[in-house]
């Protein structure tokens, strides 16, 4: 499993966001600076963040982007899930019709994998933004 590259660039933008502090704003350029993240693909994953919940943003002459929520309450899950949605390490484990076997829950493999996404989950989950920023 690879997380994508929008992936990782929005978890940039989300920990640039955080070592800000609670309820401080930044303009997208200067997050997109700070990221090495291309401006215009950048705007495109803080609209996706913001729809998921992670970001506001604000519009006007000092207007910019901030955390909505304490960055001890964002994982890393839940970045990557914003973006590049449900998390699965093997396309069978999102959809039954995916089996190759066509057995699907009663595939010893699939078991086995259904066990490893949900230690990945939970490893994700654990790690938050208040954690990465002191880091």
């Amino acid at each position: 499993m690879n997380i994508t590259q929008e992936a990782d660039y929005a978890i940039r933008a989300v920990l640039i966001l955080s070592k800000e502090g609670e309820g401080a704003k930044l303009d997208a350029k200067t997050i997109a600076e700070r990221g090495c993240v291309p401006l215009r693909f950048l705007l495109k994953l803080l609209r996706k963040l913001i729809k998921a919940g992670i970001i506001k943003s604000f519009r006007g002459v000092n207007g910019g982007y901030a955390l909505l929520k304490n960055s001890k309450d964002i994982s890393l899950k839940e970045v990557i899930e914003a973006i590049d949605g449900p998390i699965a390490i093997n396309r069978c484990l999102k959809n039954d019709s995916f089996c190759n076997a066509n057995r699907n829950f009663n595939c010893s493999v699939h078991k086995h994998l259904d066990t490893i996404q949900k230690v990945l989950e939970d490893e994700l989950e654990k790690v938050n933004f208040e954690e990465l920023k002191n880091n």
